[in-house]
């Protein structure tokens, strides 16, 4: 037990009579002192005392289309971790291909109690989905918030990155290394991140390169947000003379790359690429992929903070909160090739 002490004291930065009187519950510990002493516990993999055990506030679900994107186990982990600190427990529910809709997780989050809900890339970014779901949802007097597309159908909150900026900032600067056949590789035109992208790429394609809206047009290809989509994109893009690529996510940049190799081309000296949502692990593939970064750990946490909001009774504004992403520069882009 000492040498238990010991180590927790030392992890806690506090005294071992500090551990012990949190430890046995005395008073006269400061709030932050026994928070600091149990996170120590847990990160020593010690068990709490029964007694210390933090009853849940309640259960908040999160629902995301699927985890094959490495996006959203990483918008997963901020969400739960932020909902921990507060004291919820999360439940992840995640639709698959041929497994339950996302209806079918509300109702069996809603029968379990949740106190509310975050939706990720949800139906609500489908502008062909029927947006009653949400008002049915809100009249059974269960709070959500909705991350990633926005409908003005809807009364919640919705948290976005700002996908028109995004693409500002990866044609701009694939402008500026001489780029002037420039790609859209992006998802079915029905959602409403890919509008907006598609919204931010005409109008940056006009005003670095002069295209116009028909000329731009030319240069997009819908595809499914995967590496075997953003190949099939990729190599018809590069079949209409595009020296470069930017992709609606990292999945799809993957794939592009992988279209240029098997036409025994190189990235990035023949075909510069750009992802979208600097995914975990993205920085270490070969080449080092360019990308857009998707303010995940901000966008996290604000989905809490505003169901918390609702959940306590002082709802934020029935409107949108929009984060800006960030250009990340690394080896998938380099200064157009040369005439051949």
């Amino acid at each position: 037990m000492t040498a238990r002490l010991a180590d927790i004291a030392t992890q806690a930065g506090v005294s071992e009579a500090t551990v012990s009187r949190v430890l046995n519950g005395k008073p006269g510990v400061a709030a932050a002192t026994r928070e600091s002493v149990l996170a120590a516990l847990d990160v020593l993999g010690y068990e709490r005392p029964v007694r210390l055990r933090r009853r849940s506030a309640g259960l908040v679900g999160l629902i995301t289309p699927e985890l094959e994107n490495p996006i959203f186990p990483a918008l997963a982990q901020v969400i739960g971790q932020a909902l921990t600190r507060q004291g919820y427990t999360p439940v992840l529910a995640t639709q698959t291909p041929g497994g339950s809709t996302e209806d079918e997780l509300t109702e069996m989050l809603v029968d379990r109690g949740v106190s509310g809900i975050i939706f990720v890339s949800g139906l609500h970014a489908d502008t062909s989905a029927d947006m009653g779901r949400y008002d049915r949802l809100r009249a059974q007097g269960v709070p959500y918030v909705l991350v990633n597309g926005f409908s003005a159908k809807v009364q919640a909150p919705f948290i976005s990155p700002d996908d028109r900026a995004a693409m500002r900032l990866a044609v701009t600067h694939l402008a500026s290394l001489g780029h002037t056949r420039i790609g859209l590789a992006v998802g079915p035109k029905r959602f409403v991140p890919v509008l907006r992208k598609i919204e931010g790429f005409h109008a940056t394609m006009r005003e670095q390169l002069g295209l116009s809206t028909e000329e731009t047009e030319e240069l997009i290809q819908h595809s499914l947000y995967t590496l075997e989509g953003g190949q099939a994109a990729a190599s018809a893009l590069m079949a209409r003379g595009c020296t470069a690529v930017v992709c609606a996510s990292d999945m799809m940049a993957l794939g592009a790359i992988r279209a240029a190799r098997r036409e025994g081309l190189q990235v990035p000296g023949d075909l510069s690429v750009v992802g979208y949502d600097d995914s975990p692990l993205i920085a270490f593939t070969d080449p080092p992929l360019t990308t857009i970064r998707q303010p995940v750990t901000a966008m996290g946490q604000a989905s809490v903070r505003t169901l918390l909001e609702e959940i306590g009774g002082t709802p934020a504004p029935h409107s949108e909160f929009v984060f800006m992403p960030e250009l990340v520069v690394r080896g998938s882009t380099a200064a157009a090739p040369g005439p051949s």
